[in-house]
């Protein structure tokens, strides 16, 4: 497998909470098999060893497809069964105990929100990314605060550091967000809500692709 850092570009998926797991396994595959190389396990609902179970069953898909697996939350998860990497939010473990936990060769990625003083301590924590957002209303997170453009635009170029902007973002409204700088965009409903998964992706691959020419 390559070097992570070239997992964090295009489109990052974000699984919905989903108790059963071979449904899950489904949508997911079916996102990888539209070009997904990044997928972040997150399920705030599951009990223990219901996400274990989860979070080991997408780790075997992501290998057959040669993605990452992201963990939500759970550093000591992400660990135990040799994800990738975790994502952290605001209220979870501090970012510098996730990155000494993690070791150099798993990715750590940090919520910000629309907080660029949290990106600052982020980088300096030694993330690897950090999500902005919410970029739109998100059905999600219907109580998140938005960020613009420019803060998005402000938080790559002041700190050189891969972000991945998250919150409301469709097939439709991605192509600002990207030309604002964001490296990925994260993505739930529009992507597994839809009748074709993998076509959805392909579509938010190919804005990227579009971008990079």
């Amino acid at each position: 497998m390559t070097d992570f850092r070239e997992a964090l570009a295009g489109l990052y998926a974000i699984t919905p909470d989903d108790h059963l797991t071979p449904r899950l396994s489904a949508l997911v595959e079916a996102a990888l098999a539209g070009g997904v190389r990044l997928v972040q396990y997150r399920n705030k609902r599951a009990p223990v060893e219901l996400r274990r179970v989860q979070a080991t069953e997408l780790l075997r898909l992501c290998r057959l497809h040669e993605a990452r697996l992201i963990v939500n939350d759970d550093v000591w998860l992400a660990v135990e069964i040799g994800a990738d990497g975790a994502h952290v939010g605001r209220d979870d473990l501090d970012p510098r105990t996730a990155r000494a936990a993690l070791g150099a060769r798993r990715i750590l990625g940090v919520s910000c929100h629309a907080d660029l003083d949290r990106v600052e301590a982020a980088a300096c924590a030694g993330a690897d990314y950090v999500g902005i957002g919410s970029m739109f209303p998100s059905t999600t997170k219907p109580a998140a605060s938005l960020a613009s453009l420019q803060l998005l635009d402000e938080a790559r170029r002041r700190f050189d550091i891969p972000v991945a902007a998250i919150g409301g973002i469709t097939v439709r409204n991605a192509p600002p967000v990207i030309a604002a700088g964001a490296d990925m965009v994260a993505v739930v409903s529009d992507l597994f809500n839809v009748m074709d998964i993998g076509r959805r992706a392909t579509e938010f691959q190919n804005l990227f692709d579009r971008k990079r020419k």
